[in-house]
């Protein structure tokens, strides 16, 4: 009888469920210096955290990639980066939120008020600033004058009364012809008044900020100082006594001429419309002044549309010109 043999046990090689980590290589959980949560973190070195040994001790030396992967998703299921943003604490208090909230807010306000400063400052023209501060002390500075010049016209009518009293030259018909031909006194009599304006485009383009002289001299027809000039000599050599413009008493040593932009009589400036009143026969200077006399004038404002316009009048009050004193002139016998 053959006794049935008992099938033989072989060795069943268990494999283990995953492969084993050591604890000193173990992922700790890592948190920036500046977290809150950094305070409750347990401080390794980086170089004990993961030696070289037991890096490579830590897998088995398999060339199966599959392997690996399932080794990975086993062992270490979460990242690093995950693992440390679960440390975050977030605020408990509403009020904590709302604080922070407009602190932000504030901040933003601050940066964007900012910036909209420092790009207005970037698109400014720095020469309108110096324009205006060199116009401002022009004015200042015509201001100054027109208060001198009319500080010395009241000292010189308060000399002449007391020279009056005193009964000094002024008394003398010889002193008080040479101060009517110098300009030196005021004078009232009959004459004409000559008005001119600069043409309605000249004009209109004063307005925007720019003289009329300004860019358009080769393209509009203004009046000039060299026009001035043309229409006082006419005026003298005419048998003008005394003669204004806008004002301003011409005298031995009053200048009429350009100075940038503008047109000075001496030192004050004077603009558009330009009115000339001269002391004399009317008549005889009417006619010297006139459209008939002067043709080639005329027809040269006409052009330009300048309208030159001339009146008669019975009493012309003319101030005296500002003084200048005399360095190398004396009174001749």
């Amino acid at each position: 009888m053959t006794v049935p043999r008992s099938p033989v046990e072989l060795p069943v090689h268990v494999q283990p469920r995953s492969y084993p980590v050591s604890s000193r290589a173990a992922v700790h959980k890592r948190r920036a210096v500046f977290s809150r949560a950094v305070a409750g973190l347990e401080t390794i070195p980086a170089a004990a955290q993961r030696p070289e040994s037991d890096r490579r001790a830590r897998r088995r030396k398999i060339d199966d990639d599959s392997l690996r992967l399932i080794d990975d998703l086993t062992n270490r299921p979460l990242d690093p980066m995950f693992s440390d943003a679960q440390l975050a604490r977030r605020p408990q208090s509403r009020l904590t939120v709302w604080v922070s909230h407009a602190i932000v807010f504030l901040i933003c306000v601050g940066v964007g008020f900012g910036g909209s400063l420092f790009v207005r400052q970037l698109h400014t023209d720095p020469r309108k600033e110096i324009r205006d501060t060199l116009i401002g002390q022009l004015n200042q500075l015509n201001r100054r004058v027109d208060t001198l010049s009319a500080d010395n016209k009241t000292l010189r009518v308060q000399v002449d009364a007391q020279s009056k009293k005193l009964g000094s030259a002024n008394d003398n018909p010889t002193q008080r012809e040479d101060d009517l031909v110098n300009g030196l006194s005021a004078v009232q009599g009959e004459g004409i008044t000559l008005t001119l304006a600069d043409p309605i485009a000249a004009q209109s383009d004063s307005t925007s900020g720019a003289g009329p002289r300004e860019g358009q001299i080769g393209r509009i027809r203004v009046i000039t100082d060299a026009d001035l000039q043309q229409f006082v000599s006419l005026l003298w050599n005419s048998g003008a006594e005394a003669v204004a413009i806008n004002g301003h008493r011409i005298g031995p040593q009053t200048s009429i001429r350009t100075a940038g932009q503008s047109i000075l009589i001496g030192i004050d400036q004077i603009a558009s419309p330009y009115k000339i009143e001269a002391i004399g026969n009317r008549d005889a200077l009417a006619y010297a002044l006139g459209a008939k006399a002067q043709p080639a004038l005329y027809d040269s404002f006409k052009k330009a549309g300048i309208y030159p316009q001339i009146g008669k009048s019975d009493a012309i009050m003319v101030q005296a010109a500002d003084s200048v004193d005399l360095t190398y002139a004396k009174r001749s016998d």
